[in-house]
């Protein structure tokens, strides 16, 4: 018998740079009931992604924000609790969106069954998922690497770029990594695969970046922006590029940075570089989701791609963590797991 209330996090204010622990109400509703079509879902994994501090503020944006006083929303994994779609029955695990809550009602056409004999079901979420299909098809479309060349990528040890350089040692160029602290930096190397990895916290970082990239960069990854950006152009070859998934240091702030300004210098290394940079959504690419898993599922089964999965327990640790994930706090791709996983001893 499942609970007869359902507990979620809502976003309670609009953050004014770095999200406060007030910015969020744990609240406790009754338990919705499933109208014909739909399903009622007990959530299991709930992902956190850099995106949602994006999501947090008003105004325009490629998606629409989430409102003050709606639940915060994110990825999940779920099991079906009780089915009036024909699609689906008790039991059945699902990958969904329904947001930061225990329990859910979604129509049965925006769920997709899950098989836990071909990858655990938490992977859906991940290296199987948006951060991994994210990867391949920014990495594959917009830095189109060649054997031979060094694609170096930002923040290595998270869930898309420690995938993009895997990828990219497939595709056999030499791979990079920037991450931040000695075990992370051990992971990506030792674990990962990658030719080498630089820590952005020691003081050296410049100089070890360099030295790393004795023939320059052809591809950087960019998920963080800030002074790895700062560091990476100049190291830039001619007609590199630079697909920009993310820029997690920039997403806390209210204001243009102080100090120098940067614009006329990247335009400048952008033109006389003759560079190409390109932001992207994971849903530019979402035809090409078959081509991805049919690799992924591949590559994972060859162990040419490996994953970390960082998991926090329940729902009450969601805002901790995700305040974390915005500091580079994880190791690897960050979940938190609301119920016990059925698919698992």
């Amino acid at each position: 018998m499942w609970e007869k209330q359902n507990r979620r996090i809502v976003l309670a204010a609009r953050p004014n740079g770095e999200p406060r622990e007030e910015d969020f109400r744990l609240e406790a509703v009754d338990l919705p009931s499933p109208a014909q079509e739909q399903v009622l879902l007990r959530t299991i994994y709930l992902s956190l992604d850099p995106y949602m501090r994006g999501r947090m503020n008003a105004g325009p944006s490629y998606a629409p924000p989430v409102e003050v006083g709606q639940v915060m929303e994110g990825g999940t994994i779920s099991a079906v609790v009780e089915s009036r779609s024909p699609d689906f029955v008790p039991g059945d695990v699902v990958l969904g969106y329904t947001g930061w809550q225990e329990y859910a009602v979604a129509a049965g056409s925006s769920l997709q069954k899950l098989d836990p004999a071909r990858a655990p079901v938490s992977t859906a979420l991940g290296v199987l998922g948006m951060p991994g299909l994210t990867a391949y098809t920014g990495l594959l479309n917009i830095g189109q690497p060649k054997p031979g060349e060094t694609v170096v990528v930002a923040a290595a040890s998270g869930a898309v770029g420690s995938v993009v350089g895997q990828i990219a040692k497939i595709k056999g160029c030499r791979a990079v990594g920037i991450a931040g602290g000695k075990r992370k930096c051990e992971f990506v190397l030792h674990d990962l695969g990658f030719d080498v990895c630089v820590d952005r916290h020691n003081a050296s970082f410049p100089q070890d970046l360099k030295a790393a990239c004795s023939k320059g960069v052809d591809v950087y990854f960019e998920n963080v922006g800030g002074r790895v950006l700062n560091v990476v152009l100049p190291l830039m070859n001619r007609f590199g590029r630079v697909p920009v998934c993310g820029l997690i240091a920039q997403y806390n702030a209210t204001g243009l940075s102080p100090g120098i300004d940067r614009v006329p210098a990247l335009m400048g290394a952008i033109l006389s570089k003759r560079l190409t940079f390109r932001g992207f959504i994971v849903t530019d690419f979402a035809a090409q989701k078959d081509d991805f898993e049919r690799d992924m599922i591949q590559w994972l089964r060859a162990d040419k791609v490996r994953y970390r999965e960082d998991v926090v327990e329940g729902l009450e640790s969601a805002v901790a963590a995700f305040q974390g994930l915005l500091k580079g706090r994880n190791f690897g791709k960050l979940l938190v797991r609301l119920a016990p996983d059925p698919t698992r001893d």
